[in-house]
This record gives structure tokens, sequence and C-alpha cells, in this order.
């Protein structure tokens, strides 16, 4: 049901789409401070959501893939407050803030299933958080195989990982070589 509800709220919302942007790996959708103009839906790749720390660091506050919208909140602000820069080529579908606001007063379905899409973001951020107050690095990577039916991702993205549990990735590469390593007898 909750699958068949996120779909409906982007089939939905796609209908209120205005124009595509295509942005490259690299490249930002908008950046700290920038007035709110639009709603983003990622059609193609991966867009996240930063803050850049003062020791050069980043803090990713989502990771928004295909069928996902890109900062939900700020529909609601003046300016956004953090930056949303693509991780890989990507497609973003963008709709008019007013236009997406005006159909959210005006049609109960999109109205509800839009609070049940909030919803589960809440949720799924309280699991990040949860996450992240963990103190080591193997109970972090526990949790979150917990819920990812306990499958690491590919390689190429365990640094993407190493982000979302808040631990470097050398430190996620010695807690995943330390659980793969033959046992010697």
């Amino acid at each position: 049901m909750i699958g068949i509800m996120s779909s409906e709220l982007i089939t939905n919302l796609r209908i209120l789409g205005k124009r595509t942007r295509n942005l490259g790996a690299g490249e930002f959708l908008f950046r700290r401070d920038d007035p709110v103009g639009s709603l983003f839906i990622v059609e193609v790749g991966e867009v996240h959501l930063v803050r850049f720390q003062a020791d050069g660091g980043q803090l990713v506050l989502q990771r928004a893939t295909i069928d996902q919208v890109v900062a939900e909140a700020s529909v609601f602000s003046s300016v956004y407050h953090c930056d949303a820069l693509a991780i890989s080529p990507s497609r973003i579908l963008e709709i008019e803030r007013g236009r997406f606001r005006s159909e959210l007063l005006a049609n109960d379905f999109l109205a509800d299933a839009w609070n049940r899409y909030l919803a589960r973001e809440v949720q799924a951020t309280r699991l990040r958080a949860e996450i992240l107050s963990l103190k080591t690095v193997a109970s972090r990577l526990d949790a979150w195989l917990s819920l990812h039916s306990g499958q690491l991702p590919e390689k190429g993205e365990w640094k993407i990982l190493a982000t979302q549990i808040g631990v470097t990735p050398e430190a996620l590469y010695r807690e995943i070589a330390r659980r793969f390593r033959p046992q010697c007898l």
C-alpha cells in the first residue's frame, strides 16, 4: 500500500510539472539561501541535500533517487536551508511551488497522498537519527543493514553508505573487511 500511495503521488505530481532540468554530476540544483520557487522530483539520477561544514566535511540530509521529491519541506519556506547537489547525471522535474500549493488545497487525494509521503519521510529521518546516535561503526552498520534486508550496496556505493551512517569511508571499509575476512582455524 505504501508503494502504491507513493506511486500515485508521483503520478499526480508529474501532471503538475512544468519543465525538466538536466544536471551533470557535481552540479547544484539549488544553493543555500536561494529563493524557493519550485518543488523537484528526481526522474533520473541522484541528488543529495547537503550542508557543508566549517571543517570541509559535508552532512547529507537527504539522498533523493528516482521518483523521490527533493527538499519537500522547502515548499513551505521562502529560501532553501541547504544545497542540492547532483551526485550523478540527473534529470529533475520542476513543479512551480504556487501551482503545487494551490492544487494541494483543492485536491483532497493529493493532500492525503502528500501527508502520507511526509509521514514516511519523518519515519525514515528518525531511523537515520537513531543510526547516527549509535556509538560504534559496527552498531551503525548493523542498524543500517537491518533496514536494508541485510544487504550491503555495491562496492562502488560504500562511500555513500559511510556518509549515510556518519562514519569515515576507511572505518566502514575496515568493518566490512573484519566481517567478511575468512576465519582462521
